[in-house]
């Protein structure tokens, strides 16, 4: 934890960029499709760009993430700053802005510019950053997440949740159907535990493909994910992804069957409680809790 009044360094392989010191006033500041010209940002789908730039559809998401006065506010993938602008007019103390794409950091640098001393844009990999190492307490999480890596984004974030007071997240609206899914629905799978698990999690808002720059070919949802009071720590929630991987990784079959690769699948399950003969999406996240302390427990 960083001392009292001392900012966070950002965590390795992350560049803090310097704003352009050139002043900029809110008002003087170019449309989000002016700024996607100037800077050539064209959405590329490597990067797993969609851009929000209604102006209208940027601030409901920003309210939806709540209070956010005294806040230390993360954004992933600003892109060209839809999002980073409603942020920045709600009393959030500072939003910092992770972003991979250059031409977006140098995009960014006019925002920056505009609100000195509020925003903070980190040039570097989101996947590698410790939201810890960022911002100091209380943290939020607040992102329009690129398509590609907003899984193992959010699964991160899930072992670190008990630094976090909070993640309001944009996915593909099949992701977040299955973060939100309940037992024994299609949707219901290793990606629903884990969320579950750890946080309460809330279907927000869905968007059709037109909300964005340039459409997807799908609609698209925000979560709303608060973490639980309980903080299970890296032993327990290792022990729960293996325990999920296994299960999950053959749906179809018994757990019996299915949990062979964590060794004594019958022992695990007896010490649990639960049927050998039923399958992964029937269980509760209560336990799936059970099974993993019991595989904790075991060694």
């Amino acid at each position: 934890m960083a001392a009292p009044g001392r900012r966070p360094v950002p965590a390795a392989g992350m560049r803090r960029t310097a704003p352009d010191p050139a002043p900029v006033t809110g008002a003087e500041l170019p449309s989000l499709r002016e700024t996607v010209a100037r800077h050539g940002l064209d959405a590329r789908k490597s990067l797993g760009q969609h851009f929000l730039l209604d102006p209208a559809v940027c601030a409901r998401i920003a309210a939806l993430a709540g209070a956010l006065d005294g806040r230390h506010v993360i954004e992933v993938g600003p892109g060209p700053g839809g999002l980073t602008r409603a942020l920045l007019a709600t009393p959030a103390a500072e939003v910092v802005a992770v972003e991979l794409d250059r031409r977006a950091v140098a995009a960014l640098a006019e925002l920056a510019a505009a609100h000195p001393g509020r925003l903070r844009v980190v040039e570097g990999d989101a996947l590698k950053a410790d939201p810890a190492a960022l911002v100091p307490a209380p943290r939020k999480i607040v992102a329009n997440l690129p398509y590609n890596v907003a899984t193992p984004l959010l699964v991160g974030w899930l072992r670190g949740a008990a630094a976090l007071e909070g993640m309001t997240l944009m996915f593909q609206q099949e992701v977040a159907e299955r973060i939100c899914a309940a037992p024994d629905t299609e949707a219901y799978g290793r990606l629903s535990v884990l969320a579950q698990w750890r946080c309460r999690c809330d279907m927000l808002l869905r968007l059709p493909p037109g909300a964005f720059s340039p459409p997807p070919k799908v609609w698209s949802a925000v979560v709303g994910l608060t973490p639980h009071a309980e903080d299970p720590g890296p032993a327990l929630f290792a022990a729960m992804e293996r325990t999920t991987a296994a299960a999950f990784g053959q749906r179809r079959k018994m757990l019996r069957g299915a949990l062979k690769s964590l060794g004594d699948a019958e022992g695990l399950l007896a010490a649990a409680g639960i049927d050998g003969a039923r399958r992964a999406e029937t269980l509760s996240v209560a336990e799936f809790d059970t099974l993993a302390r019991a595989l904790l427990a075991r060694g």
